[in-house]
C-alpha cells in the first residue's frame, strides 16, 4: 500500500495564523503558562459560551483532575459514569479514592443512559459524570433535576463537544463543571491541550488556585495581594504559551472549521442512511439535536462484521477505527465491578466503527468512503 495514497483517520491542520503567533509568543518573552494566548483562549470561549471561568490545561484529563480536586473527593465517595468512555474520565477520580459506578449506555446511542443513574445512587454518591460522545448531547434536563433531587454534583466530560448544544445552552456549561479536549484528534486542537469550564461561582476562586500549583500566583500578578505563596493542593496544570497561540489562531476560525466539519458530517449521513433504512447498519438517532461534525459512527451487526469492514475499508486505502473497549472488563477494573451486564456498552464496544472525519478530508473522498462501505454491504 502506498502511503500518499491512504485517506487517514484523522490528520492534523493548520488553518490560519498559528504559527505567526507562536513565533509573537516567543518574541513576546514568554512561552510558559498563563500568558497573553492563554488568557485570550479562556476570553474567547468565556465570552461565545457563557462560562463563569475558563481555565486552560495541558490536557483534558488535567481538566477532569482539577474537577475532581474541587469536588473534593475523598476514598470512599461514589462518582457515577458511563462505562462507554476513555479511561481518562474515570483516573480523574479513582486518583482521588473514589468508587467508580459505571452505567450503561442507551441502545439507540453510547451515551448514559440516565433512566438508569437513579436505581445506583447512595448515600455515598457524591457526583454524575455525563460524558457527550460524538458531541451528541446527553438528557442534560433530566440529570440536572436528578442532582438537585439528591444533592449531586454534575461535571459534563464534552472532551468531544465543543460547539455542540443542548436546549440553546453549549456543552460544558450546563453541570456545575465541565472539560473539553483541545488533542490533534478534535475539532479545535492544538496537539495536546485541554480546558476546565467553570459554572458554579463557589468555584472560581479555588480552581485558579489550584491550577497554579496550589498558590495565589495569579491574584499575584492581578496585583491584588503583594505576594503569593502555597494555600492550597494544586499541581502543574497549565500549558505552554506555545500551546495557547496554536490553539487561538484556530479558534478564530471556530465557524469555517464547524461548516466544514459539519458538511462532511453531513455527506456521510446522507449517503450511508440507505443502509441504515435497508437494515444494515445502525446510525445515530438525530431526534431534535445536530452534531457539531467531531465523528462520524456506524454500528456494524457484529464485531466479526466490523472487523471484515475494517479490512475492506484498509484494502481500498481508508484506515477507519473502534473506539472505546468497555472499561467495566477492563483488566484494571473488572475485579471492581459489581456484576450488573451493561448489554449496550458491550454492544457499542464490539460494533462501533468511526469513519475518517478531518478539517482537510474533501467531500469526493467522503463519497468515496460511503461508496466503499455500501458496495461492502450491498456486495
Amino acid at each position: 500500500m502506498e502511503q500518499d495514497k491512504l485517506i487517514p483517520f484523522n490528520k492534523p491542520y493548520i488553518i490560519g495564523n498559528e504559527l505567526s503567533y507562536i513565533a509573537d509568543a516567543v518574541q513576546y518573552g514568554k512561552i510558559s503558562g498563563n500568558g497573553k494566548y492563554t488568557k485570550r483562549c479562556q476570553e474567547f470561549l468565556e465570552k461565545i459560551y457563557g462560562f463563569k471561568k475558563c481555565l486552560m490545561t495541558t490536557s483534558c484529563t488535567d481538566a477532569l483532575e482539577m474537577a475532581a480536586i474541587l469536588l473534593e473527593i475523598q476514598p470512599g465517595d461514589e462518582v457515577i459514569m458511563p462505562a462507554f468512555t476513555f479511561v481518562s474520565t474515570a483516573n480523574a477520580f479513582i486518583l482521588r479514592g473514589a468508587k467508580i459506578v459505571f452505567v450503561d449506555s442507551k441502545d439507540n446511542d453510547p451515551n448514559i443512559d440516565e433512566t438508569k443513574i437513579e436505581a445506583v445512587i447512595t448515600k455515598k454518591t457524591k457526583a454524575v459524570v455525563v460524558v457527550h460522545y460524538a458531541g451528541m448531547p446527553c438528557n442534560m434536563d433530566y440529570i440536572m433535576n436528578l442532582a438537585t433531587k439528591h444533592n449531586l454534583y454534575v461535571i459534563e466530560d464534552a472532551a468531544q463537544a465543543i460547539d455542540s448544544f443542548y436546549n440553546g445552552k453549549a456543552l460544558g456549561s450546563i453541570g456545575h463543571l465541565g472539560t473539553y479536549s483541545f488533542h490533534e484528534t478534535k475539532n479545535i486542537q492544538c496537539g495536546e491541550g485541554g480546558m476546565l469550564l467553570i459554572n458554579d461561582e463557589q468555584f472560581k476562586a479555588r480552581a485558579e488556585i489550584i491550577w497554579e500549583k496550589g498558590t495565589n500566583r495569579a491574584a499575584f500578578f492581578r496585583g491584588e495581594i503583594d505576594k503569593y505563596g502555597w494555600v492550597d493542593i494544586g499541581s502543574s496544570f497549565l500549558p505552554s504559551e506555545l500551546n495557547a497561540a496554536f490553539l487561538f489562531a484556530q479558534l478564530e476560525n471556530l465557524e469555517k472549521i464547524q461548516n466544514k466539519r459539519k458538511a462532511i458530517w453531513n455527506t456521510y449521513y446522507k449517503k450511508l442512511q440507505s443502509l441504515e433504512t435497508n437494515g444494515y447498519i445502525q446510525l445515530f438517532e438525530l431526534k431534535n439535536t445536530t452534531s457539531n461534525g467531531h465523528l462520524f459512527y456506524i454500528v456494524c451487526k457484529s464485531l466479526e462484521e466490523r472487523m471484515q469492514l475494517i479490512k475492506h475499508l484498509r484494502e481500498h486505502n481508508v484506515h477507519a477505527v473502534f473506539h472505546y473497549q468497555s472499561l467495566h472488563k477492563s483488566n484494571y477494573f473488572k475485579d471492581q465491578h459489581d456484576g450488573r451486564t451493561l448489554e449496550n456498552v458491550e454492544k457499542f464496544s464490539d460494533r462501533l466503527l468511526r469513519l475518517p472525519l478531518f478539517y482537510e478530508l474533501s467531500l469526493q473522498e467522503v463519497e468515496k468512503i460511503s461508496t466503499i462501505i455500501t458496495n461492502f454491504y450491498e456486495n
